[in-house]
């Protein structure tokens, strides 16, 4: 990967850490940032064996890592179990009665479980799986809305060494077919419904309709009442989730479990169309879950935390459901669309519950600001005390909207790099130490060895672009792709030799903080030049016409790739012409010649998922005038792939 154009972007805001702020963090300066770094670094046992010691173990570990590359196995010989970690230890202390779940339904309704409430539901529908068939190392699908329920589910499955693969409830029915059949799961945990902007999504139909066409290995459905909408049960396979529960006590001892026991599958997009089943273990991936939400988010008994990421995806394992109970605090849960009934549903939740911790991501955020300020600023946003974003990266506008008008300046904003296969955190600053700038992850967490590397595995110097790998293993990493070993080497290990390579894209500025311009994917060829479309993106968004950007490629015979960018204004702009040839020159003017779109359509919204992310394959599709192709069904709303379609 030769030098990227968009390099020379220099951000020179930078952002300390307050000093009231820094003096109740655990990481309170860059000397103690980087003195534990190296130690988790050079040391890595000695380390994580600290750390590790915060948790309960049933027998303690013999050795904290085995490494035989590219195959992990860390705290050997150690049995724990995560259920106990997240509810068991905080019983018969102070958070006993404290709130585990704040949750809101999008209709409005309201629920409070404690950690002792919380722990008896996991207890009992850990013996409803019981009573099912479910036994240690099943695996069991949970295809849920987002309710406590979901919660309760993966923890139960944990509680007795099931192992969970959570299928996000904007997937089809083929998704989770495919899901079943890859995993071999034997059990289904669904609803009948859940609420998206005021509709049911009908959850035990797409359910049906996946046994219908495969997942013959399913033995029993546990279906949770949410909606009240119509559904079919088929008697002998189907069950209810409140019925089973008057058949079971509230005594579920937690399984002890090796500590690289499989916790969870969690597929994600494979470039060959086969989804791949991402397999997470247990002491080493909750090590990572606790230590991120410690040191990252900060977290203390007093916070109220919302992550607003699904259950469905990582974000949802590791920061709503392992991390945040595993260190005790309260985790706010929100089922419904940010936009309904109205815009400002997030700020009237974070009004109203008091939030203290909100961790987003930066797709949202570009969606805020376009429905304009006038949503926020009806709210009291006073209680926030720290921001995240999480999902890819910021561009600086949005960070400094984020900062002033979410964080009224004084909030501290933790921009977290990671993958659904790291488990956890990666590249992030620490809110009491990292001086900030907009755009950057910054530096990496504690025995995060990465670096930036060019086709052949080589350092390549400060701001230039190369590939982001890292060279040490990490306790949160994944161990495999699901029954496929050789699939994982491959994709994972064979890239750049020793190293871990995802496919993301990055360089490094004079500070040493790393700056993720998106996938290498996504980086376009532009007559020889190499050029990052996140940074593309960025300087659209930092125009004050422009709310939301996506960039993508067109074959071109003469470029090799033409620029062709698709473009949101704020409320209130008008998408004329003018604009277009204005914006054209922006670009040029800020990047360079070889940077000047080729084409720039104004469109009212972008296609995107569920989950916010801008679906830029769709968008490469409509660019090159193609028919739009592939799976739609996470799409959050098919009428705006139809106009793009429409105005090409």
């Amino acid at each position: 990967m030769s030098q990227n154009i968009s390099s020379v972007l220099v951000e020179n805001r930078v952002f300390k850490p307050s000093k009231d702020f820094a003096k109740r963090a655990r990481i309170s300066s860059m000397e103690q940032y980087r003195k534990m770094w190296k130690e988790s670094i050079a040391k890595p046992d000695r380390f994580w064996a600290r750390e590790a010691a915060d948790l309960v173990w049933q027998k303690k570990w013999t050795k904290v890592l085995d490494w035989k590359l590219p195959f992990a196995k860390w705290f050997v010989g150690g049995k724990l179990n995560v259920s106990e970690n997240c509810l068991d230890r905080h019983l018969g202390t102070a958070r006993q009665n404290k709130a585990a779940i704040i949750w809101e339904g999008e209709p409005g309704e309201k629920r409070v479980l404690t950690y002792q409430q919380l722990h008896r539901e996991v207890c009992k529908f850990a013996n409803v799986l019981k009573r099912n068939g479910a036994k240690k190392g099943d695996r069991v699908i949970i295809y849920m809305p987002m309710i406590p329920e979901a919660a309760v589910a993966m923890l139960a499955c944990a509680r007795v060494g099931a192992v969970h693969s959570v299928v996000f409830g904007g997937f089809s029915a083929d998704s989770i077919k495919d899901r079943i059949e890859d995993c071999g799961a034997s059990l289904v945990v669904t609803a009948d419904g859940g609420y998206r902007r005021g509709s049911i999504v009908p959850l035990k139909k797409n359910v049906d309709d996946a046994l219908k066409a495969g997942g013959k290995n399913i033995k029993k459905v546990i279906v949770f009442k949410r909606a009240g909408n119509d559904i079919h049960i088929e008697e002998g396979r189907d069950v209810w989730w409140h019925r089973e529960m008057e058949y079971v006590d509230a005594k579920c001892p937690p399984t002890a479990l090796d500590s690289e026991h499989p916790l969870f599958i969690l597929y994600t997009s494979g470039s060959t169309g086969k989804p791949k089943g991402i397999l997470h273990t247990t002491a080493g991936y909750l090590i990572q879950c606790y230590t991120t939400c410690k040191y990252v988010f900060d977290l203390r008994d007093e916070d109220v935390y919302w992550c607003t990421a699904d259950i469905g995806w990582v974000t949802g394992h590791s920061y709503i459901v392992y991390g945040p109970l595993s260190m005790g605090a309260t985790a706010f849960m929100y089922e419904g669309a940010p936009n309904w009934p109205e815009n400002d549903r997030f700020w009237r939740l974070i009004d109203e519950y008091k939030v203290t911790v909100f961790y987003t991501a930066p797709t949202a955020i570009r969606a805020f600001i376009r429905w304009g300020d006038e949503w926020v600023t009806k709210h009291d946003l006073s209680s926030l005390r720290l921001l995240g974003t999480v999902g890819e990266p910021i561009n600086p506008e949005a960070w400094m909207w984020y900062h002033k008008l979410i964080g009224g300046g004084r909030c501290p904003i933790v921009d977290t790099w990671w993958q659904t296969e790291t488990g956890g955190h990666m590249i992030t600053p620490f809110p009491g130490a990292t001086p900030t700038k907009p755009g950057t992850a910054t530096l990496p967490f504690f025995g995060v060895d990465a670096a930036i590397v060019d086709d052949d595995g080589k350092e390549v110097p400060m701001n230039v672009g190369g590939k982001l790998v890292i060279r040490k293993p990490w306790p949160g990493m994944l161990r495999s792709i699901y029954g496929d070993k050789a699939r994982y080497k491959q994709t994972y290990w064979s890239e750049v030799k020793g190293s871990y390579f995802a496919g993301d894209g990055a360089r490094r500025d004079k500070d040493g903080y790393f700056w993720i311009v998106g996938r290498i994917d996504d980086v376009l060829n532009v007559a020889g030049h190499r050029i990052g479309t996140a940074e593309l993106e960025s300087v659209l968004v930092s125009h004050p016409a422009v709310a939301e950007a996506a960039v993508v490629g067109r074959p071109d015979e003469l470029k090799g790739q033409a620029i062709v960018c698709f473009v949101t204004v704020k409320n209130g702009q008008q998408a004329h012409p003018e604009l277009r040839e204005e914006l054209r020159k922006y670009v040029r003017h800020v990047i360079g010649p070889v940077a000047t779109p080729d084409d720039i359509r104004f469109a009212e919204a972008l296609p995107k998922t569920r989950s916010g992310k801008i679906m830029r394959r769709l968008l490469k599709q409509v660019a090159s005038g193609q028919v739009v192709t592939g799976d739609t069904t996470t799409l959050e709303d098919l009428g705006v792939l139809a106009k793009l379609a429409n105005d090409d």
